[in-house]
Order: C-alpha cells, then sequence, then structure tokens
C-alpha cells in the first residue's frame, strides 16, 4: 500500500510551487523550502518501494520500516487535506485544478487570499524530520531499485510425475481435460489447438494439468511433450531455454531470441507436440508471438496446454471459451479425503478416529481450496494430540510460518503481480467480515473514499479506474460467487475465506475487528496503527470503544450492530475519519459536531429507522463524496436548502425508500453523479412543502448511470415534463419512469378516471437519443403506450412496460426500434388481442411489401421477448397470408417467456422463422401448455424447432 500512496504524494507535492504561481495562492511563509524537501525524499524512497513491499512479508524490519513510512505518508495527506478545506472554505470552487492535494483534486479558482496556517507550517516541518529520519534507514536494508530486476517469491517448482492416489475431486475435470487433448478436429488446423486451465492460486490448475500430461492416452497422441513452468517474471530466452530443454535439444551459447526460435522450429518440424506452459502471468501478445508463430510448424492436431489465473492471458494465448477450464472448488466430503489422507499418511496412522470431529472442522476453514487442505493436512500429520488439533482449530493457523509458505505463497505472488493502485483496493477488502457479500458500486465508492483510485499521470474519472480496478481482481480469481444483472455485468460478488485471510494477514496491523461480547463493554483499539476498524454485533446503545486511540482511524464501520449513538468523543478523536459507515444500526441522532469530521468522503446512515433528521453542519463536510439515507423510513429533514450549495464534492446520493425524506435542497448539488430516486411531491398525503419537483432535475447534468422518476401521476401540470430537461443527461444510459409512488403508498393501482395528462408528460419526459433502457410503470395510456421520442433512442437496448392499466392494444412502433433487445410487457390487464400492431406496420405497409422485391425486418435485433400477468389475453395473431412472405420477424429472437397469461391460447405463425430460437418458457399459461404439449396441435408446430421449452 505504501507504493501507491507514496508514488501521487510525491507527485502532488510537487505541484505546490507550481500552484501557487499558476492560481495565486500563496504558501504558508517557508513552507515552500520544507514541501520542496518532503518531495526529493519521498521520490528517493519512492524508487526502492516495490523491493521492500516484497521483502516485508518475511522481514520484520521492513515491514516495521514501511509501517513507519506509511504514518509518516498519511500525516503528510491529513495536512494537505486540511489545506484543501481551507481554501474552499474562502467560497470560490469556480475553477477545477489539481492543487497540492494527494488523490485529489481542489476547486480553488482565483484565489487572491493569502492561507496563513501556522499549525500547517509547523507540522511540515515535523513531518520533514521524520522523514528524513526514514529516507536515512533506507540504506541500511540494501533494497533494489524499480528498475532493476527484483526476485520474485520462489514458487513451488511443478513436476511433471504426480501421485495420482493423492489425488482427488478432478477425474471429470481430467476427462475433459484429456477429450479435448486426444480429440481429432474434422479440419486440418494452420496451428496448434490452444487449451487453458483457469483458476485462482491453490485451486489444483498445476496438478490438473500433470494429471492430462501423464495420462496414458495422451503419451500415445504425441510424438514428443513438453512441459514448461513459465511463472514471473516472463523472460522469453528463459522459457525459449526451457522448451529446448525439454525437447532434449541442447541449448545454444546465445542471447538472440532468434536462435533459440530457429531451434525450435526446427525440432518440432512436422511433429505432433503437446506443450504444457504452466503458470502464464504475462497478457502481452507480442511477448508470445514468436513462440506461437514458431509453433505452427508442428504436425495437425498439436497441442498448448496453459495454466493461468489470468482469464486475459488464456484470451491472449487463443484460447477460446470452449476450450477454456474453469476450476471450482473441492466438494466438502472429497477436501475431507484429501486432508485425512495426509494428515493420516493414508491411514496409516490407527488412533485417527479420535481426531475426526475435530478434524472435520478444520476442514471447512479449507474451503475446497486442494492447497489449502494439503498444507493443513501437511501441519496436521505431526501433531499426536486432541489438544495440538484443538489449538490449531481455534488459532489463527495462516499466520504461522509453516502454513503461510505454502497456502499464502500463490496469492502472494498474485497480490505482488498487481499494480500499486490496485493492491490497497484489494487489501481493503480486510474490513468487511468473511463471506460478506460486496456490491461492486459500493466497493469502488469505498475505494474512492481512501483516495486509491487517483492514477498518475492519468486523466480518467475515479470510476472508470474503479472499474477496471475490480475487473483486474476479477479476472485474478480474488473475488467469486457473482450476481449479475439482466445484461451480464457483475453486481456484487464474495471473497474466497483463505483470500480474506489472506488479506487481512497482509493487514493485520492496520485493519481490525471488534467482536463486541457484552452490551456494556468498552474495548480499546490493539494499538495505534489501526486505521480501518470494523466493529462487529455490538448491543444496543452507545459506542463501546475507548476513543483514546481512535485518531488515526480512516474507516469506521460497524456490522451486525444497534448503535443508537455516534459518540461526540468519539468524534473529537477521530478526525482522520474518510469513511463512516453505520448503517443498519439504531442511529436516533446525528450530533452537529459531525461537520468536524472534515476528511470524512463517505457516510452510510441507510435502514436507522430511528433517524429523524440530519444536522445542518453534515454539510461542513466539504470533502464529502458519498451520503447513503436507504431505507431510513422516519427521516424527514434534510440540511438546509442553501447549505447544501456547500456540498461541492458530493457525486453519489442514494435516498431509496426514504419515504418522508423532504429532499429539496438535492437541486443544489449540481456535481451529483449518481442519485437512486427522484420522488415528485414526497408520498401520499404529506405536506407538499420542500419536497422535489421536476425542474429541481434541470442542473444536474453530471447524473450518470441509471434514475428513476416516480410519483408523476402528481404533477399538476402537464408541461412539467420539460423542466427536467431529461435531453441534456448524456451520461444517463437506463431510466425508469414511474407514475405511483409505490413505496410510499398504499395503494398499487391508478384511480379511474386518471391519468389524462400522461400522454403530455411522457412526451416532455424525452431523454437524450443514446438511452440504452427505459422502463415505464402504471401509466394510464389507452393505446400506443409509447411516447412520441421512442423511436428517436437509437441506442436503445431494453424496453419495458408495465401495470398500463387502461391500455387494450400493445400499439407502438417496436418492431422499428434498430437496437432493441429485450422487450417486457407485464401487468397489461385490458390487453385481450395482440395482432400486427405490435410489430409497428400497419395495413398499407403489409400491401406495399407484399408487392415490394425488398424485405422488411421488424425487430431486428430482439434476443428476448416476455409477458407477464396478462391475465385477459387470449390470442397472439401473427401476419397471415402473403404479405409475411417479404417480412422477416424477430430473426435474433432467442428466448420467449410466458408467465401468468391465464386465457392465452395462440401463438404467431412466424413463430416458425426464427431459427435462433433456443428456449420458450411457459408458466401459469394452462390453454397454450395443454395445447403446445400435443404433438399434433397447431401451436406445437408453431415451436416444434424449439429445443427447451419448460413448462
Amino acid at each position: 500500500m505504501a507504493e501507491a500512496l507514496v508514488s501521487f504524494l510525491v507527485e502532488q507535492l510537487g505541484s505546490i510551487i507550481f500552484q501557487q504561481v499558476e492560481q495565486n495562492v500563496r504558501l504558508v511563509v517557508n513552507v515552500r523550502e520544507e514541501v520542496a524537501t518532503l518531495t526529493l525524499n519521498l521520490e528517493t524512497i519512492q524508487a526502492v518501494l516495490a523491493d521492500a513491499e516484497r521483502r516485508q512479508v518475511k522481514e520484520a524490519n521492513v515491514r516495521c520500516w514501511l509501517n513507519n513510512l506509511k504514518e509518516v505518508s498519511h500525516e503528510i495527506d491529513d495536512v494537505v487535506d486540511e489545506w484543501s478545506t481551507e481554501i474552499l472554505k474562502q467560497g470560490v470552487p469556480k475553477k477545477k485544478v489539481c492543487f497540492s492535494i494527494p488523490f485529489r483534486c481542489l476547486c480553488t479558482g482565483q484565489v487572491t487570499k493569502i492561507i496563513y496556517r501556522h499549525d500547517i507550517a509547523v507540522r511540515i516541518k515535523k513531518l520533514n524530520t521524520k522523514l528524513a529520519s526514514i529516507h536515512e534507514q533506507r540504506n541500511s536494508y540494501k533494497f533494489l531499485e524499480n528498475e532493476t530486476s527484483i526476485e520474485q517469491p520462489e514458487r513451488l517448482k511443478g513436476f511433471s510425475i504426480v501421485d495420482e492416489s493423492g489425488t482427488f475431486g478432478r477425474d471429470h475435470d481430467k476427462d475433459i481435460l484429456v477429450s479435448q487433448l486426444v480429440s481429432e478436429n474434422s479440419e486440418e488446423r494452420k496451428k496448434p489447438l490452444v487449451i487453458s486451465i483457469v483458476g485462482m492460486g491453490g485451486i489444483g490448475k498445476t496438478t490438473l494439468a500433470q494429471l492430462a500430461y501423464n495420462d496414458e492416452r495422451v503419451k500415445s497422441c504425441f510424438h514428443t511433450r513438453i512441459l514448461v513452468c513459465v511463472s514471473e517474471p516472463f523472460v522469453q530466452i528463459a522459457v525459449a531455454k526451457a522448451i529446448l530443454e525439454g525437447l532434449k535439444v541442447t541449448v545454444p551459447n546465445s542471447n538472440e531470441l532468434e536462435t533459440f526460435v530457429q531451434l525450435i522450429s526446427d525440432s518440432i518440424k512436422g511433429k505432433k507436440f503437446l506443450l504444457v506452459l504452466d503458470d502464464v502471468w504475462d497478457s502481452n501478445h507480442r511477448k508470445w508471438e514468436p513462440f506461437l508463430t514458431t509453433l505452427q510448424c508442428g504436425a495437425s492436431g498439436s497441442r498448448i496446454l496453459v495454466t493461468t489465473r489470468i482469464v486475459q492471458v488464456a484470451t491472449t494465448m487463443g484460447a477460446t471459451s470452449d476450450h477454456t477450464i474453469h476450476l471450482k472448488e473441492l466438494g466438502e466430503e472429497t477436501c475431507r479425503s484429501l486432508f485425512y489422507h495426509i494428515a493420516f499418511f493414508d491411514g496409516e496412522r490407527k488412533e485417527s478416529k479420535k481426531f475426526e470431529d475435530i478434524g472435520n472442522e478444520i476442514v471447512k476453514r479449507c474451503k475446497g481450496l486442494p492447497l489449502a487442505a494439503k498444507t493443513l493436512g501437511s501441519l496436521m500429520r505431526y501433531k499426536d494430540t486432541v489438544q495440538q488439533w484443538v489449538d490449531v482449530l481455534n488459532s489463527k493457523i495462516w499466520e504461522f510460518e509453516e502454513v503461510e509458505q505454502q497456502v499464502f505463497q500463490p496469492l502472494l505472488l498474485s497480490y505482488h503481480d498487481l499494480e500499486p493502485h490496485s493492491k490497497p483496493c484489494l487489501l481493503y477488502c480486510a474490513t468487511f467480515p468473511k463471506d460478506h457479500k460486496i456490491v461492486k458500486d459500493e466497493l469502488i465508492e469505498l475505494w474512492m473514499s481512501q483516495d486509491y483510485l487517483k492514477v498518475r499521470g492519468g486523466n480518467k474519472e475515479d470510476k472508470i479506474v474503479g472499474q477496471r480496478c475490480f475487473e483486474n481482481l476479477v479476472l485474478r480469481s480474488f473475488f467469486q460467487d457473482f450476481e449479475k444483472d439482466y445484461q451480464g455485468n457483475i453486481k456484487s460478488c464474495k471473497m474466497h475465506d483463505i483470500v480474506h485471510d489472506f488479506v487481512q494477514y497482509l493487514t493485520k496491523d492496520e485493519c481490525f475487528s471488534m467482536v463486541v461480547k457484552g452490551a456494556n463493554e468498552r474495548m480499546a483499539l490493539p494499538g495505534d496503527k489501526v486505521r480501518h476498524l470494523s466493529l462487529m454485533f455490538a448491543h444496543k446503545g452507545p459506542f463501546p470503544v475507548s476513543s483514546l486511540n481512535c485518531k488515526r482511524l480512516r474507516t469506521l464501520t460497524a456490522f451486525e450492530s444497534k448503535l443508537t449513538s455516534i459518540g461526540v468523543e468519539l468524534i473529537s478523536q477521530s478526525k482522520s475519519l474518510r469513511t463512516l459507515n453505520l448503517s443498519k444500526n439504531s442511529i436516533q441522532e446525528v450530533p452537529k459536531e459531525i461537520g468536524g469530521l472534515i476528511h470524512l468522503r463517505y457516510l452510510d446512515l441507510s435502514q436507522n429507522d430511528e433517524l429523524k433528521e440530519l444536522p445542518d453542519s453534515l454539510c461542513d463536510l466539504y470533502n464529502l463524496q458519498t451520503l447513503r439515507l436507504v431505507g431510513c423510513s422516519q427521516l424527514v429533514k434534510f440540511p438546509d436548502e442553501e447549505a447544501m450549495r456547500k456540498l461541492t464534492k458530493l457525486k453519489h446520493l442514494y435516498v431509496k425508500d426514504s419515504l418522508r425524506l423532504k429532499s429539496k435542497g438535492i437541486g443544489r448539488l449540481t456535481g451529483l453523479q449518481k442519485l437512486d430516486v427522484f420522488r415528485l411531491n414526497g408520498y401520499d398525503g404529506a405536506d407538499k412543502e420542500g419536497t422535489l419537483k421536476l425542474q429541481d432535475l434541470k442542473n444536474l447534468n453530471q447524473l450518470e448511470g441509471s434514475l428513476w422518476i416516480e410519483h408523476l401521476e402528481s404533477l399538476e401540470d402537464a408541461s412539467e415534463g420539460v423542466k427536467a430537461c431529461l435531453s441534456e443527461k448524456h451520461l444517463l444510459h437506463h431510466l425508469e419512469l414511474d407514475f405511483l409512488c409505490l413505496n410510499g403508498c398504499e395503494k398499487r393501482v391508478r384511480e379511474e378516471g386518471t391519468g389524462q395528462n400522461d400522454r403530455e408528460i411522457l412526451n416532455g419526459l424525452q431523454p437524450h437519443g443514446g438511452l440504452e433502457s427505459l422502463t415505464i410503470w402504471n401509466c394510464q395510456l389507452a393505446t400506443s403506450p409509447c411516447p412520441n421520442w421512442i423511436l428517436s433512442l437509437h441506442n436503445l437496448t431494453r424496453l419495458g412496460l408495465g401495470y398500463f392499466g387502461n391500455c387494450e392494444l400493445l400499439s407502438g412502433p417496436f418492431g422499428r426500434l434498430p437496437s432493441l433487445e429485450t422487450l417486457v410487457f407485464e401487468g397489461m390487464e385490458k390487453v385481450k388481442k395482440v395482432g400486427v400492431e405490435l410489430l409497428g406496420i400497419e395495413e398499407r405497409e403489409l400491401q406495399s411489401s407484399s408487392s415490394s422485391s425488398s424485405s422488411l425486418i421488424l425487430f431486428p435485433k430482439l434476443k428476448s421477448l416476455e409477458f407477464w400477468h396478462m391475465e385477459e389475453w387470449e390470442e397472439w395473431e401473427g401476419v397471415g397470408g402473403d404479405f409475411q412472405n417479404n417480412i422477416t420477424i424477430m430473426p435474433s429472437l432467442s428466448r420467449l417467456d410466458f408467465q401468468l397469461c391465464y386465457k392465452l391460447g395462440t401463438l404467431p405463425d412466424f413463430l416458425r422463422k426464427t431459427p435462433l430460437l433456443q428456449r420458450v418458457i411457459i408458466q401459469g399459461c394452462p390453454i397454450l401448455e395443454d395445447r403446445v404439449r400435443d404433438k399434433t396441435s397447431e401451436e406445437w408446430a408453431k415451436i416444434s424447432h424449439v429445443r427447451d421449452i419448460q413448462f
């Protein structure tokens, strides 16, 4: 983590002198020289940090040196952040420029005032003295500079001979792999087929590759077999030498890659070979290209087998998804067998029975990782008493050296291979409990709050950097158990327990989880180096933590707790907090002293049901980026509307299900990028004063991602829709419009006779043409349920229309939407028949198309069509007669879904001509189900080509 921290301190501190000239900001007297000295020392230290980061895992003195460096760096960060805030308070946030603040931008405008802060000058001078001492100490450790080739932690060497009796749970994977290795392809290949095995460290990739390598079927299939451990760093000549050694060819004394490549080519020419490249990390295609080109000299049927932790590597090497094996964890029974096979010398220990109950609990700690089971099994071999086994079960065994080297070594390799700014992002996950559901967007916002996402020399938005960082950690198998949205994007994930133990091990001095055992217990932190505190299972009442050593905390989170108050003493002693998460507690009041947390970037008070108001002092949090107030059912008062102007850095605001909240001040947050719900006029029956109007959206043009506008029926003037200026919000991709306020009132349907203005309201809410997803709920339009601007959405991929109480006809230009991939109708209770009006064509167009030589394509990209809760729907009619000859309908359709359409009995003829239709789901549709089940019926004939029909 120090590597990333120091890197950006160097860059930002170096800009102080430049900025005082450009922005007319006078530095505190005598600080200029001190800042220059700080920068010089940090630059020198930065050059050796990569080596120091690697060595600190095993060398306690190096770890101590790094900890001291981080302490000073954090103090520097705090000082310049205070300086930043002082300038913000001058009230001239006009021009956004980077200014002497680590990892962040500072809105300074043309500041002409001199910021006199004598205490800042004194603190910087003291920090310079501390840093100078650390700078001097670095010489005693003989660190290698970053440009020098740094020796990686030694990886356990692979062997091509494996004791198969000690391999468990991979028979199925082995059969698949062997089949792919030996099967003959019907086409003559010009290059060898690449097969990959992908999975996290310790999952058994190398073992599986070795099993296949030594299988008799594989041996007899190839003229020659070579197994090379590539590992990291990837050196081309070293790999070339290893391949030649595997080929039993004399290795030339040369430093020219071309010499080796030519010799490889000569040695395999016309031969059918198997090359196993184990533990590949480097995805640079240019580095691999000489090998991949040379290996084309082999005979047809040759294979390259790659093992890697990184999906991108497999792709670079040429492996397709059909030839990629993603290894999963072992089942508990298999893992138990492996553990006991090693721990009990394969049953040779006669007293093994007495250990089994404890051993079963230890096996659960392995969580299916073969490497963990083998390591712990080896550890337990030499523990002869039950008490010794109990001690292991109850201790943090992965912190022992004998376990660390085997369990954490693969993870350490992955960790050290990460880019500097990705390392603290991974380690921050130590603040979560085990098996915690990690929501991706929340995780990225937490990283932002700790300033982990500022890339040196880059100008990308923090969120973009965070997204790429998350994807990188996913590809390297640090996360698992993914939940995805309808587009296949990851929404949430979890972290394997052993990976979690690993990140906790690396952060054991900085991250601390405190379990509160009693309601009146007051517990102190274990040391003054703790920066991230997670409080677990706190009983109802005030904070049970002594705040005497909380002054360095940057994160404070309470999980599974019922805290009732935020202690004033805690706030006064926790001035360095960047992240405060007290969601799902019982907080009754937020003290006005909260405004003193000037460094705070992330505040989560969600699901505190007894919280009623927020103090105006909340707006003194000038650096606040994220405010979460989801599900605060009694929260009414937002800070003063004018005071909200001070939250110039607030980017993310979440207020969903805070039904009573009067949030008029949102309209002042012109820098807001994420707003989960915009509720018009409060909930039904509430006082409308202080509630949101559509015109409050006018200036929020930085909104991005998704936006949900609800309670549109409360609009008194139908022309108000245009006041939202949605067409100017070009960063929005998903828009949801709801005429009801379902979470704020008891009624679930619109009243009869309402909705006369719905069409005018919808037409006024026109978004920009690049919108990707649109959903409209509870509109009262009887026909043509689409707004008049629907065809302007040229990028629209998903459209959902639900609970149009008066709608009798699904007419609209749906089939004309060029990019539409998913179309959903739900709750159209008055629709009885669906015909050509759904396709977006009229009778005259049908007639002209029948006489035309050109073909008309409707729904050209539609993949999924869904009908839900259409209880009166009886008939779906297609295009009859000769008209359908020149019309192509839904050529890309792959999924068709009918749910709770009780009276539906017919399907359109054009479904016969949907060659890509793979799945039809019919549930709660008794008439249609009976007809489709009858293999002699017309309805069956229309979808008989579908491979998967579910009832």
